[in-house]
């Protein structure tokens, strides 16, 4: 990075921890404190809720699920809208009804005490975990990358974070959050931009395009209906409903950015913007990492994009090993290139046999690219058996560190920062809310004056900031973030969905039915994670992807409450 990088870097994160601390330094009341004031508009509500979704993670591992395996990740996006539009028509109008704080006080009003606490419990829990790995994501990269520190570079990013939530509460983290996603969007905008005119450099964007498709890069849509294939329509549509259902109903992260709403309006038309414009983004990050992997047919990539952990192999004793896999790779590449060119030729100017012939090829060399990279993958496994060969993540940078201009890497670097901090500042916020609406306000201190209040919830961000960098600390890298967490919201959204699912429109069903049918979901969720995990032979034979958690989980409430609620008789409700 270069000196005037370094300037944009750091004057971005002082501007974003300024603005935050500046605008908020009149918070004084809770109601300012956890729910904005209630007065925040629709298009703040809008970017809250787009940029506490958006995590570093999303941006760092996206682009390298486009340039992997195309533009089919998108699909696990299908049933966001819907899941907005019933959100906003049932959900929204409970919450504003009931004037609370956090999701769970409405289940103590329509259950009990005990399943309020469960649902909140298991909230904490996964959200506490998935602050840490916001955090943590960006740094492993980017101390790889640059040569940073990772320890401090966590702190450093969990710091800043801490600072302006704590200062101003719900409010800091929406009006950041507007300005984050203004970073954000603008440093993806010019990397898209330089993508496109490096390629026009090379070739017709058209023919490009044939290539990546030709490549399978370019397929959005697969209707295989398979519980072992990961991304489908149906997965999308139905696993990708329940979780949208769940993490934007019911996971306070999100309730409490559209509770800061001036009304119930309001509230809804920041759902809708994200309804209208979570798909386009997503697809745009993908087809970002699509462009890379074009870019990537002209000009040589890395055998292996964490090019440190070759360099440390390579230093280990196994240097021979790693020449030889280097030689093969860089013969390949430039039969690669030959490959590619016949086949631009054929596009433009032969018959469909030729095109199909060079097409076969063109193909092929992709595939001895693919073995050549696994046979580095299988070295550096050999030699680290713990180590983590998907190096999807570090695509994207890569592409940056190498071939952006001075101030745009800065940028970058700064947009990867940027999405951590917003992310993990909702994440502290709604933690902390949580903890002291739901645990610390109902058992410990129920007179609290409002000051106390409003100090124990500064505290808590304190405690939950200090959690979420102890995880981050000491955490190990997963194959691929962006699906890490999905998984991780995957283990517990679709248990508390089920509880909501019940609370919301089945009236019939009582609180102890409730309670013992989320605690046998979630086992029943975590035995099958861990079964495929541990890799356990019924499990393995009847394997099942994250994203039908969610609808396990909550299909397990809804049935379990229903043979329970019978077998126990009357209700014991609360309206």
């Amino acid at each position: 990075m270069t000196t005037f990088d370094w300037i944009v870097l750091f004057g971005t994160l002082f501007l974003i921890v300024a603005y935050g601390t500046w605008r908020t330094r009149t918070s004084r009341s809770i109601n300012d404190y956890l729910r904005g004031g209630n007065q925040m508009s629709w298009f703040t509500i809008g970017v809250s809720v787009m940029a506490t979704q958006a995590s570093a993670i999303t941006f760092l591992s996206a682009p390298g699920l486009g340039y992997e395996s195309g533009l089919r990740f998108v699909q696990f996006y299908f049933g966001l809208p819907l899941a907005l539009i019933l959100v906003s028509a049932f959900i929204i109008p409970i919450y504003y009804r009931l004037k609370v704080y956090t999701a769970y006080q409405y289940l103590e009003n329509r259950f009990d005490l005990n399943t309020r606490l469960l649902a909140a419990f298991l909230f904490l829990v996964q959200r506490g975990l998935a602050a840490g790995l916001t955090i943590f994501a960006p740094a492993i990269i980017l101390s790889t990358l640059l040569g940073w520190n990772l320890n401090l570079t966590n702190l450093f990013v969990g710091i800043l974070v801490i600072i302006y939530t704590v200062t101003g509460g719900s409010k800091a983290v929406s009006i950041t959050q507007k300005l984050q996603m203004g970073i954000i969007m603008l440093g993806m905008t010019l990397a898209f931009v330089i993508l496109i005119l490096e390629i026009q450099d090379h070739t017709q964007l058209g023919t490009a395009l044939n290539l990546a498709g030709s490549a399978g890069r370019m397929q959005i849509l697969d209707f295989n209906f398979d519980l072992n294939e990961r991304y489908t329509i149906w997965s999308g549509l139905t696993g990708g409903l329940f979780l949208a259902l769940s993490y934007f109903g019911t996971d306070q992260s999100q309730v409490q950015r559209y509770l800061t709403g001036k009304s119930i309006r309001e509230s809804r038309l920041g759902l809708m913007f994200n309804a209208l414009l979570k798909i386009p983004m997503q697809l745009f990050i993908l087809f970002t990492g699509v462009l890379v992997f074009i870019f990537y047919l002209y000009e040589k990539p890395p055998v292996f994009f964490n090019e440190v952990a070759v360099e440390r192999l390579a230093q280990n004793g196994y240097r021979g090993e790693v020449e030889a896999i280097e030689n093969a790779y860089h013969l390949n590449y430039e039969q690669l290139q030959k490959a590619r060119a016949d086949f631009e030729v054929a596009l433009e100017e032969q018959g469909l046999k030729e095109q199909t012939l060079t097409r076969d090829e063109f193909l092929r060399k992709l595939e001895d690219d693919q073995e050549i990279r696994g046979d580095m993958k299988q070295l550096l496994v050999k030699a680290d058996p713990n180590f983590k060969v998907k190096d999807t993540n570090y695509v994207f940078l890569t592409f940056v560190m190498d071939y952006l201009p001075a101030g745009v890497v800065g940028l970058i670097i700064a947009l990867i920062f940027s999405a951590a901090m917003s992310s993990t500042s909702s994440e502290l916020n709604a933690l902390a809310t949580t903890t002291s609406v739901d645990f610390y306000q109902r058992i410990f201190k129920r007179e609290a004056t409002e000051q106390q209040q409003l100090r124990a919830s500064k505290w808590l961000t304190v405690f939950w900031g200090a959690v979420a960098i102890s995880f981050a600390l000491a955490a190990q890298l997963f194959d691929n973030l962006i699906e890490m967490v999905n998984v991780l919201g995957s283990l517990f959204y679709g248990t508390i969905l089920g509880i909501f699912m019940v609370a919301f429109f089945m009236k019939r069903i009582g609180a102890r039915a409730v309670f013992w049918s989320a605690l046998v979901a979630e086992t029943v969720v975590l035995v099958i994670h861990f079964g495929r995990v541990y890799q356990l032979p019924f499990f393995m034979k009847y394997q099942v992807e994250y994203l039908w958690y969610n609808v396990i989980g909550c299909a397990l409430v809804v049935l379990v409450s229903l043979l329970l609620q019978s077998l126990n008789g009357k209700a014991n409700t609360r309206h």
